[in-house]
């Protein structure tokens, strides 16, 4: 993986309030749907993270998805990069993990990460007037 670029303090802690991952945006995705082939073909894409309301805010990430799976990853590297994304974007952790583990092998989910090239959105202009101030 490449070496990731700090996030600064206030998108991190965007991404904490509006959790999505660390050090980048962690999402859940299947090694059966379109998203994962297209990704695996052109790395590069956007995910957006909102507020809850939307209207409070929300960035766009930009940069390549770096994706951890089945064809190559070990399975216990797996495993653990499916479970940092859950408690990550939860904030909680399994009330069961051998069963998750299960759930999450059958449904051959794909641990992505996107760490940013580029960063826009209503909620960077709203953090750069504060700043300002």
């Amino acid at each position: 993986m490449p070496t990731p670029n700090p996030l600064a303090p206030q998108i991190e802690q965007f991404l904490h309030d509006n959790p999505q991952g660390d050090g980048g945006v962690g999402i859940s995705i299947t090694e059966t749907r379109a998203k994962f082939k297209n990704l695996l073909r052109d790395p590069r894409c956007s995910v957006l993270v909102s507020h809850v309301d939307w209207w409070s805010g929300f960035l766009v990430f930009e940069g390549k998805a770096e994706l951890i799976h089945s064809g190559n990853t070990d399975p216990e590297t797996l495993r653990l990069a499916r479970r940092h994304i859950f408690s990550a974007t939860t904030r909680r952790r399994s009330a069961d993990w051998d069963q998750y583990d299960r759930i999450t092998a059958a449904d051959k989910r794909v641990a992505m990460i996107l760490r940013p090239d580029h960063i826009y959105g209503s909620a960077l202009t709203r953090m750069r007037e504060a700043l300002a101030k």
